[in-house]
């Protein structure tokens, strides 16, 4: 069953069981009221018959106990009998002195045995309610002492046009709850199916996004829960939406990867067994033979060299959480140290200068994070004239910035969003020729988001390229990650 149905059949069950029960309290409080003021108004002349009996019967008791009776219910029955009650009287024994007739003319002898029966001692009032074919009846009877032998004085109410009164309006009460029930069961049917439309129309929506229609969104922008639901599950598909593009991005890199590390053994792999076999196989001279020993020399290194950045990129998502505050002045050292003598073999002018600060982080990643850019920046070193690379540091109020400066050869501005990806090379041949093999920037993409840092790359072809790393101060909130863009500012900062 739909959520409308149950919203529409629980909301009419209810109205039903509350208009039904309302309905009866007040049927039942007004006919009490009517009921109770009958009796008061029965009580009242049953007290006024036994008062104006006991005086007129005195006034003639002298000439006995028949007489007196009749002369006394001559002389008030037109007064007790004004409001439509008729009186009786009745012996011990059972006989009516008066008004006989009218009592068993509508069988009410035995509820008047019933009634004065218990009417003895300390109980010398009583009344009850009677239904016969005729209708309903009250009687009520009283004792009185006056003459020789207890009578009984009893009156006779009739009460049928209160019941049909009752009746009628519980008729009239039921008509108009059916109408009401029926015209509010309509105002409810069309309400719910109101209330629950963004609920269906989410459903659905549900159900396209299942079948593949990404793009579809909630245009619900109410103020109220549903508008709530409507934009959370917006955020909920877009999340979904960007996950799976996540996926499937990863899925195409981690294809990519196969098949560029398949591609990247495979040239090495194939000099050094075609060299292998040529030495085998083959007379040579010593200067060939040094010659294919120095291919297979170098295609090993190459090899070596691979297998170590495959593993360092592997493992660094395993890698210890050694952190911890790091001078900037020694790191300064240990570059300057290690990178000088390269740059010298290169002819470059390379300069270290980082302001004293603290990083926190770990020591062996971000030297291993400094010499891959500077070791990218000296294989981008291929033009004449003065060549110049610096790392700068420089210390910021939230954090610490890290520049590698080159005058090299640049980067194409449309290829600069794609140089972290593993094995991704801008020129092959030229990347090959310096012992690359497209990793080391992913090692770096990977050590900048352990230290939750930003990486931002400016480059222009032919100019230089510019990288930027920014390094938060501990406890400070950033987005790690990456911007890798064109600019102009690119060359000698």
């Amino acid at each position: 069953m739909k959520f409308a149905d149950k919203l529409f059949f629980s909301t009419v069950i209810l109205l039903t069981v509350v208009f039904t029960v309302f309905g009866m309290w007040m049927l039942h409080s007004n006919f009490s009221r009517l009921l109770n003021r009958e009796i008061e108004s029965a009580n009242s002349d049953s007290q006024m018959f036994q008062f104006l009996y006991e005086m007129g019967y005195r006034s003639v008791e002298e000439y006995g106990d028949d007489y007196a009776v009749d002369r006394t219910m001559d002389s008030i029955s037109d007064s007790v009998e004004r409001n439509g009650s008729r009186c009786f009287v009745l012996r011990e024994d059972g006989s009516y002195c008066f008004g006989q007739s009218y009592v068993t003319g509508r069988g009410l002898d035995g509820e008047v045995a019933e009634l004065t029966g218990p009417l003895d001692g300390e109980d010398t009032y009583g009344y009850c309610i009677r239904r016969t074919e005729d209708g309903y009846y009250m009687l009520t009877a009283t004792v009185s002492n006056v003459g020789p032998s207890p009578v009984y004085l009893g009156m006779c109410r009739e009460l049928t046009e209160i019941y049909d009164d009752r009746h009628a309006l519980l008729n009239q009460y039921r008509t108009a709850l059916i109408c009401l029930l029926f015209s509010g069961s309509v105002i409810v049917y069309f309400l719910s199916r109101y209330i629950t439309r963004p609920i269906s129309s989410l459903n659905r929506l549900a159900g396209k996004i299942a079948d593949g229609s990404y793009e579809l969104r909630s245009h619900n922008t109410g103020s109220d829960e549903l508008g709530s639901l409507a934009m959370s599950f917006n955020r909920m598909a877009d999340r979904l939406v960007e996950q799976m593009e996540a996926k499937t991005l990863e899925a195409k890199q981690k294809e990519d990867f196969t098949a560029a590390f398949a591609h990247e053994l495979k040239t090495p792999l194939t000099s050094i067994i075609g060299y292998a076999d040529m030495l085998n196989s083959v007379d040579l001279s010593d200067e060939e033979k040094r010659e294919a020993y120095f291919y297979i020399y170098s295609q090993g290194k190459r090899l070596e060299s691979l297998s170590h950045k495959l593993l360092e990129l592997v493992s660094m998502d395993k890698y210890p959480e050694g952190f911890r505050e790091i001078g900037t002045k020694s790191l300064e050292e240990n570059i300057r140290t290690t990178m000088r003598p390269v740059w010298k073999q290169r002819n470059i002018r390379g300069r270290v200068n980082m302001d004293r600060a603290v990083i926190y982080g770990d020591r062996d990643l971000l030297l291993s994070l400094f010499y891959n850019l500077l070791d990218n920046a000296v294989k981008a070193m291929d033009k004449e004239g003065e060549r110049f690379i610096l790392l700068k540091g420089t210390a910021q109020k939230y954090g610490y910035e890290v520049k590698v400066v080159d005058n090299g050869r640049g980067i194409p501005k449309e290829e600069i969003g794609r140089i972290t990806e593993a094995f991704y090379m801008v020129d092959k041949s030229r990347s090959r020729r310096e012992g690359g093999a497209g990793i080391g920037m992913a090692l770096c993409s990977k050590i900048v988001r352990m230290h939750n840092a930003i990486l931002n790359i400016d480059s222009n072809l032919g100019e230089g390229t510019v990288i930027r790393i920014f390094f938060p101060t501990r406890g400070q909130e950033t987005d790690a990650g990456e911007k890798t863009t064109g600019s102009k500012e690119a060359g000698l900062q």
